[in-house]
């Protein structure tokens, strides 16, 4: 693996890693409301076991990413990338909010066809 290559999946599995924490320990944080745009502390206590679960999946995600870069194998971070490209895509769609798309698809997806070229 090239240099970049192990940069941009190195930074993908760093974005999953920062949204595990948001989600799963930040939720009901200023923070965390703020990242996700929750509008009420109400609705952030009632929704923080959900977001537990999102953010153990993304973690998932990172874990795969790393242990791509630690075996060096292009197709596993080919796999893990293109969950990530599917789940951005999917939430971007589902929330209507296009800034998931760019956050987390667009990175994974230049990894991807960095790992092709």
């Amino acid at each position: 693996m090239s240099t970049f290559q192990l940069i941009i999946i190195l930074f993908v599995a760093i974005i999953h890693i920062y949204i595990l924490i948001l989600e799963m320990f930040l939720w009901t944080s200023k923070q965390g409301k703020r990242a996700f745009g929750l509008k009420s502390k109400e609705f952030a206590e009632e929704t923080k076991v959900l977001a537990a679960n999102q953010g153990l999946y993304n973690g998932f995600l990172a874990a795969g990413l790393i242990w791509s870069l630690i075996i060096k194998e292009f197709d596993i971070a080919t796999f893990f990338l293109s969950c990530v490209v599917i789940a951005g895509i999917y939430g971007a769609y589902s929330t209507k909010k296009i800034k998931i798309l760019y956050i987390q698809s667009v990175p994974a997806l230049i990894g991807i066809i960095s790992i092709f070229i």
